[in-house]
């Protein structure tokens, strides 16, 4: 009868352990006739299984139960060795019940008897639908658990990044005060490194909340120079002696629109990568050109190179042929690129190397940002409302430093019960964060009660300030995190000067 449920593009590799070629082409001959679209091989001994489960991989071997120096019995056991969930059934001239039951016991799939094998076509049918269903099965399993580990990732990198961006904040705001009171070149443009120190490692924080949300991180314009420059002294460190590193880039003012510490860390991770598939030594290589109207980023390497199962599996998460890797490099390398509108390509042979090429889309018209001048105050009250101490201290100071006189407090209810004993302040800086009373509420009760503004609201890009849940006629204007004081103080420079 037609095997209606073994429909498949690829034909079904059929492994025969039989030490009789007409036996073999009997069985084939069946199995043609039962329209089984497949390709056949046939070993006798144990040698000949081993290397066609590795050279042909079988999706189910058919055997016979005794061979001259070889026992079906010894084939079960190597077969399941090598997979417990490959279909096998034994094909066997005389098969006793004891010796049947054994068989199952011991991993087969199914016996049948050689002189009446008229189910064997439906008996193979089966085994492959069974293999197939737990195939599927356990795909199901491994995609929920995949899932349970990024929501457990998740939660850990918003916890890591709330803690990160806090340890940061004082690399963000000390800087631009030290430059503000001093003349000395050399102390300003130290500043000015700790402020991008800062910056960097506030940006990789929010990435750690960007890979497993999915958000877009902000761009800017970025030489492709510069990346790779920045690469090459990262990698330093990490390259053997007997690794030597190639970079050409075919115009030196090639630039992209993205995300800076985004692409850095993807360059740099597919570097590490190629390195590690070295051990031996090779060429890293990384090139850079405009090819059709795209910006083509390449790393390749003269490594170990990679098989077509890992291939496939190269962007799971969670998969990883290191011993001490998360799986997660190349994920999060690909996540970067599509989200800038780009492609990756890999290509990769065993003992020959892999390429990996980055396709992303040229720039646009470059935006000139125009840095606000901090305007001094006049000893005018701001409320300052921010949860973390040590955020709260800083832009507290940040503002005295300026003329103005901050008054801080910790939370929304704080802020209320200061407004009815301190009267209204000339403006409110607060943190969308706050706990107890939240942003919107405290400026809409504040409003009710009298306050006409201005605000200004701290907010984070994953959680964004609604301007709609706060009355219209109160001014509000948001500034993300995070904070540039240069910009805060021309914000409330700007909102006290509208309401004056």
């Amino acid at each position: 009868m037609p095997l209606s449920a073994i429909g498949r593009d690829a034909p079904v590799r059929v492994l025969f352990v039989e030490d009789s070629a007409e036996d073999a082409e009997l069985i084939q001959a069946q199995l043609e006739d039962a329209h089984l679209r497949a390709e056949f091989v046939r070993v006798e001994d144990a040698p000949g299984l081993r290397e066609a489960l590795e050279s042909f991989g079988p999706d189910i071997v058919l055997s016979d139960l005794s061979m001259p120096g070889f026992s079906g019995h010894e084939a079960l056991s190597i077969v399941r060795a090598h997979s417990q969930a490959l279909p096998f059934i034994f094909v066997s001239g005389t098969i006793g019940e004891d010796v049947a039951v054994a068989a199952l016991h011991e991993g087969a799939s199914d016996y049948i008897l050689k002189h009446s094998s008229a189910r064997l076509p439906m008996a193979v049918e089966r085994a492959l639908r069974e293999a197939r269903t737990d195939a599927e099965r356990q795909r199901v399993e491994q995609e929920l658990m995949r899932s349970q580990r990024l929501e457990s990732l998740s939660l850990l990198a918003a916890g890591l990044s709330h803690d990160l961006r806090n340890i940061l904040q004082p690399l963000l705001i000390v800087p631009d005060l030290i430059a503000q009171r001093s003349d000395d070149p050399r102390l300003r443009q130290l500043a000015t490194v700790v402020a991008e120190c800062g910056r960097r490692g506030h940006e990789m924080a929010e990435s750690m909340l960007s890979f497993v949300r999915g958000s877009r991180r902000a761009s800017e314009r970025c030489r492709v120079a510069d990346l790779f420059h920045a690469v090459q002294l990262l990698l330093k460190g990490s390259m053997p002696p007997r690794v030597r590193l190639k970079v050409r880039l075919a115009d030196p003012a090639l630039a992209l629109d993205g995300n800076y510490t985004e692409l850095q860390q993807c360059l740099l991770n597919l570097s590490l990568n190629a390195i590690q598939a070295m051990p031996s030594g090779g060429l890293l290589e990384l090139t850079a050109e405009s090819v059709d109207g795209r910006v083509c980023l390449s790393v390749s390497d003269t490594g170990a190179g990679m098989d077509r199962q890992t291939l496939e599996q190269l962007f799971t998460p969670f998969f990883t042929t290191k011993p001490n890797g998360t799986g997660l490099g190349l994920v999060s390398c690909k996540r970067i690129v599509n989200a800038m509108g780009g492609q990756v390509e890999v290509s990769s042979r065993p003992g020959q190397g892999t390429r990996i090429v980055l396709w992303l889309p040229l720039p646009g018209e470059e935006a000139v940002e125009v840095r606000p001048v901090a305007v001094a105050g006049h000893g005018e009250r701001i409320l300052l409302v921010f949860r973390e101490a040590a955020r709260l201290s800083l832009v507290g100071n940040a503002l005295a430093s300026q003329g103005y006189r901050p008054d801080p407090v910790g939370d929304g209810a704080a802020a209320l019960r200061r407004w009815a004993e301190s009267g209204a302040p000339d403006a409110v800086v607060l943190d969308n964060g706050i706990a107890l009373f939240p942003a919107a509420a405290l400026l809409s009760t504040m409003h009710e009660s009298g306050y006409t503004g201005p605000a200004i609201v701290i907010e984070d890009r994953a959680a964004p300030f609604d301007p709609s849940q706060v009355p219209a006629s109160l001014p509000v204007r948001c500034l993300q995190h995070p904070l540039d004081m240069h910009r805060l103080f021309a914000a409330v420079a700007e909102a006290i000067a509208t309401q004056g």
